[in-house]
């Protein structure tokens, strides 16, 4: 498993905890009820994730009476085992589980999960009382995604939007009633949001909130600043309600449109742009257009394990054009050495761009 399945699996553990922990903490109303079934039915391995933290949850359960359990017991096993082995709490659960394929225990997870959920909803209608003292939680706990540099991911969310995370990035995302509202922390994050008429999509970035307005969106943060751009449907900006005034007017944008908001200034209006070479990102690829080569450096380091420096400050000015791909660094590099009078030489810790 590489590290973008491995850190796939851990979030989708995440979610199953939080889910689990809002179903146990208070009975679930109709609509976390229908996200969890969406869930459910999103990936085999959500429900297979899932099961695991009950498994875990009930063996932890036996374990505060179970006498093999007792702190004075691991502490002696730990003393007697040489090996270093680490064994499960709930090996049966997960050997049955991964150890088969998929179509054959699919089915009847997908029975239990429903049956769990019917039960939900037939409780929620035959104990009035508890559906009256039960108030619709404000929200599971936020969830966090991040990559890091070089790392792209993407996520399935519980309401069936779309995540793609680029490099060096970080969300936290939490749902409530009334709204879905993600908060992109660094880096850059596309968007492919599932339309819902009762919760809008918001995403705060900076000096900048994003609403949705059925669309697909791109949001970058730089340093005090944040670019986003439309590739369908439209959006609408306006100031981040924690930072710029209140009074400015919200900007719309629309497909193959782009507005950089920055501290203390606001877009009067949006800019046209090419949107599929802005997220060339999401095929791997930056594509560059007569633009100068430290601004395609800066672009380049964002993937690279060594970073181009422009040694001859007289080449930060040189334009180029091409399309990249941002995990052939020895494909760039044969192609600054084409340029003519251009020098590169990569060192352990560099490489270095000069006159030749």
């Amino acid at each position: 498993m590489n590290s973008n399945e491995e850190q796939s699996r851990a979030a989708i553990a995440e979610q199953a905890s939080e889910w689990f922990v809002a179903n146990d903490e208070k009975l679930l109303d109709a609509r976390e009820a229908s996200a969890l079934a969406a869930w459910f039915k999103a990936s085999p391995i959500n429900i297979e994730e899932f099961f695991g933290v009950s498994a875990v949850a009930r063996d932890l359960k036996h374990a505060r009476t179970d006498p093999r359990y007792s702190l004075d017991a691991i502490l002696a096993r730990a003393r007697a085992e040489d090996d270093g082995s680490v064994q499960r709490l709930w090996p049966r659960e997960t050997r049955t589980v991964r150890g088969r394929p998929i179509a054959s225990w699919l089915p009847a997870a997908v029975a239990t999960a429903a049956c769990a959920l019917l039960g939900v909803g037939l409780l929620l209608r035959w104990n009035p009382r508890t559906t009256e003292r039960a108030e619709a939680p404000e929200g599971i706990a936020a969830l966090h995604f991040e990559t890091r540099h070089g790392e792209q991911l993407t996520q399935r969310l519980a309401d069936n939007s779309v995540l793609h995370l680029n490099t060096d990035s970080a969300v936290s995302i939490r749902y409530n009633k009334g709204e879905r509202l993600v908060t992109l922390r660094s880096g850059q994050a596309t968007f492919v949001v599932a339309h819902e008429a009762t919760r809008t999509f918001r995403v705060h970035a900076g000096p900048a909130d994003v609403t949705d307005l059925g669309t697909k969106f791109d949001v970058r943060l730089d340093e005090g600043s944040t670019v986003i751009t439309v590739l369908e449907g439209r959006v609408s900006v306006s100031p981040s309600s924690s930072g710029q005034n209140g009074s400015l007017r919200p900007v719309e944008l629309k497909a193959n449109q782009q507005v950089h908001v920055a501290e203390g200034t606001w877009p009067a209006t949006p800019v046209s742009v090419d949107a599929e070479r802005v997220t060339a990102w999401l095929h791997r690829q930056i594509v560059f257009q007569n633009e100068p080569l430290e601004q395609v450096a800066a672009e380049y380091n964002r993937y690279t394990a060594k970073p181009i420096e422009i040694a001859t400050p007289a080449l930060r000015t040189l334009r180029i054009s091409g399309v990249f791909a941002t995990d052939d660094t020895d494909a760039f590099i044969a192609f600054l050495r084409s340029l003519q009078g251009v020098r590169v030489e990569v060192t352990a810790t560099a490489i270095r761009v000069s006159k030749d």
